[in-house]
């Protein structure tokens, strides 16, 4: 990758932030760290993968399969692209059928569901907005019409905004962030677990800045410290039943939640605080999913998962 537009400029001032950019793509802040993501922004939610430069790594071409899923159904929030799509692959690789459901992102989803075919695998996509209740219906009544159950509920998709401050956070804002996040994932695990069975897996997406606190996030982070609550509550509700309930609490992952949300001049940096000094691609996160939905993990439920480079331990 040419590295010369990041070359200042001005004076210093269009750095974005780094004290300078050498000749091999690298970056001085505390640190020498390898500049992967140019500046950009995208003024729409929850983003389009297809529009990132460089697009997210969603596969891994040397992953060994080894049948884990094979037969089994799942339902995968924001499964059009990023972590979902990185999951979505991985579960078809494993065996599985999966249905994705997306909000606007149609041509995310297209590209998915064609490289989920040429795989062999059987996806149906359902467009629509998960903060409305309605939809869950939906989303459950597809899936049990095209596969006829439900053994595997992702609840990945979500929103984010950037605001600098708590009094910049409208209560507009507050309510479609609170309203995709927990209220889409409280509608469809609702609607879906009457059809789960014993065995059945739901995981839930949470974040790192839950447990470190993201000071220019501050209704994000409220949602997904909800979901963390959900999903220890709801585990022990579910236990008796053997329905296991996990989350997963990602550190920072090139996704196209982050150039919806972040400033242009933060990309650059994302994942420099990590100890492994880089920002995750969907690719590295999938295998714990499969982890959670298969019968890998069929002691385990709870828990939160925590995959970020070493940037928490928790």
């Amino acid at each position: 990758m040419d590295y010369k537009y990041y070359t200042s400029n001005n004076n210093g001032q269009d750095d974005y932030g780094l004290k300078y950019i050498d000749s091999l793509g690298y970056g001085r802040i505390c640190k020498d760290y390898k500049i992967e993501f140019p500046p950009q922004h995208q003024d729409i939610q929850p983003g389009m993968e297809y529009l990132m430069t460089p697009r997210p790594i969603f596969n891994n071409p040397y992953y060994r399969t080894s049948g884990k899923l094979i037969g089994k159904v799942a339902i995968i929030t924001g499964g059009d692209s990023g972590i979902g799509r990185a999951v979505a692959v991985g579960f078809v690789k494993e065996g599985a059928s999966v249905v994705i459901v997306y909000y606007n992102e149609k041509k995310d989803a297209e590209e998915t569901k064609e490289f989920i075919e040429r795989l062999g695998g059987k996806c149906v996509l359902i467009a629509g907005d998960i903060k409305e209740k309605e939809f869950s219906n939906k989303i459950v009544e597809e899936t049990m019409k095209n596969f006829g159950k439900i053994d595997i509920l992702v609840n990945n998709a979500g929103v984010q905004f950037q605001q600098k401050s708590l009094l910049d956070i409208t209560e507009e804002q507050f309510d479609l962030t609170m309203k995709t996040n927990v209220y889409g994932m409280f509608y469809l695990t609702k609607t879906a677990l009457k059809h789960m069975k014993p065995g059945s897996s739901i995981i839930n997406v949470t974040s790192i800045t839950t447990f470190k606190g993201e000071p220019e996030l501050i209704d994000y982070v409220t949602t997904k410290g909800a979901i963390v609550g959900f999903t220890r509550s709801l585990s022990t509700n579910l236990a008796h039943k053997n329905i296991r309930v996990n989350a997963v609490s990602p550190g920072v992952f090139w996704t196209p939640l982050q150039p919806a949300c972040w400033e242009a001049e933060k990309i650059p940096t994302l994942g420099s605080d990590a100890p492994m000094g880089r920002a995750g691609h969907p690719y590295e996160i999938a295998p714990l999913f499969i982890y959670l939905a298969s019968d890998d993990s069929s002691y385990v439920t709870g828990q939160v998962m925590h995959i970020n480079g070493g940037e928490y331990k928790g």
